[in-house]
């Protein structure tokens, strides 16, 4: 396969046959279509194709696997496994793909959300989170056989359902409270 002009001068590509040991280090995008072994740091892309196998702990902008990849991968921009990719690692990254089929084993770090999408210094346009409030332990069952329900109700002053063979209340009366007079009288 032939590269344009254009790509081979913006590229380094490290061919089929190529098996390169120790460290490579750049400011230009590197493809990897043989194995490297080591560990690789680049200021810009790098891409692993189909063909390309990678033991080696990667630190990139961006990176493009679709071959083999073994060993941890950070990137300051993004990260991306093809559906022919296939990873055992651990990634971080603001920003990662892993498309459907590819294969992956390892822990996804994406760091702090608002601390890579906003400038130092900048407020957040999004309110801070709030931590939620930890739920009171259970009561245990009141001794006298009262249920949780009607002690809750009892509290809020609310009244208990009434019984199914009393008939329904109007619409005004719901909210009343009953009245009950007891006379006294003589025995």
């Amino acid at each position: 396969m032939a590269l344009s002009a254009k790509e081979d001068s913006l590229s380094t590509v490290i061919g089929e046959s190529i098996l390169i040991s120790g460290n490579l280090e750049g400011d230009e995008d590197l493809t990897i279509r043989g194995r490297v072994e080591g560990s690789i740091r680049l200021t810009k892309t790098l891409i692993v194709e189909a063909s390309g196998i990678v033991k080696a702990d990667v630190s990139v902008k961006d990176a493009v696997i679709s071959g083999v990849v073994v060993g941890n991968v950070t990137a300051s921009d993004s990260v991306q496994i093809t559906a022919d990719g296939r990873m055992v690692g651990d990634l971080s990254a603001p920003r990662v793909i892993i498309v459907d089929g590819a294969s992956f084993r390892g822990r996804v770090d994406m760091g702090d959300f608002d601390a890579e999408r906003k400038p130092a210094g900048e407020k957040s346009s999004r309110p801070p989170l709030r931590a939620v409030p930890p739920r009171p332990p259970a009561r245990p069952p009141a001794k006298d056989g009262a249920s949780e329900e009607k002690r809750v109700q009892a509290a809020s002053g609310a009244r208990p359902p009434a019984p199914p063979s009393a008939p329904p209340m109007p619409p005004i009366l719901v909210g009343a409270k009953r009245r009950v007079l007891v006379k006294k009288g003589k025995r």
